[in-house]
């Protein structure tokens, strides 16, 4: 199969959206009339991409049976589901590695983001020097914790979790990876992807991509509420 593929990572339990997630999973949540999973993938199509590959695991077999084949998003859709042991988001995409294209970009189940998706896999397709192209947003502590140093077009740094005010960029949500980055992770352990993306900045092997508009997440109601604003304003 050709095409841009990407991969969205949603097999978390949501527990900050309880009760909301309680028999629904965050990708069903309905916001601005629709779940957020439509939203998503209506904005991959937009950017060109033709293949999705859904990583699921809590209450994931509700996704399947909204999204199906994809046909009617204009995208080929296929599913992963976690195994009886959570591997993390880096440890879901090793497990994935032979469903993956050799570039690819990633994306988080809850992330909705106003910008070009299909900018970080050009970045890296023309500097096959890199490894991976992070998209960045200079977030110097508004939305979120910022966890990013940027020099120039790459990332120098990467905490997650870090308060340093030395961190003025934060990881936007969507990483455009080469499939033999994810090699380097063990097979069948649980790590996340921010490990490998903290390697590939200290080696100057990860790319930074810039966006322009502020991220909208659902991992908390306040995000929920932000986003159907958004997307009422911008689509209504």
């Amino acid at each position: 199969m050709g095409g841009m593929q990407a991969v969205i990572l949603a097999g978390g339990l949501a527990t900050r959206m309880r009760p909301l997630t309680k028999d629904t999973p965050k990708a069903m949540l309905e916001v601005a009339g629709r779940p957020f999973i439509a939203w998503q993938l209506e904005q991959l199509a937009r950017y060109g991409y033709s293949r999705v590959l859904l990583c699921l695991g809590y209450l994931g077999e509700q996704v399947r049976g909204f999204v199906r084949d994809g046909a009617h998003f204009d995208l080929e859709v296929e599913y992963a589901f976690d195994g009886p042991r959570l591997l993390g988001t880096g440890g879901a995409l090793r497990r994935s590695v032979e469903r993956l294209a050799p570039l690819f970009l990633v994306t988080y189940g809850d992330s909705y983001l106003p910008f070009d998706y299909a900018g970080p896999l050009r970045d890296l397709e023309a500097q096959p020097d890199a490894l991976a192209t992070m998209s960045v947003f200079e977030n110097a502590g508004r939305w979120d914790a910022s966890n990013t140093q940027v020099e120039g077009d790459h990332v120098v740094r990467y905490e997650k979790g870090s308060d340093d005010p030395a961190l003025r960029h934060i990881d936007y949500g969507a990483t455009a990876l080469r499939r033999e980055a994810l090699m380097r992770l063990p097979p069948d352990t649980a790590v996340g992807l921010d490990s490998l993306q903290s390697d590939l900045a200290r080696e100057g092997r990860l790319r930074s991509y810039e966006a322009h508009e502020r991220f909208y997440e659902i991992g908390s109601e306040e995000g929920l509420r932000e986003l159907e604003l958004y997307l009422s304003r911008t689509h209504g």
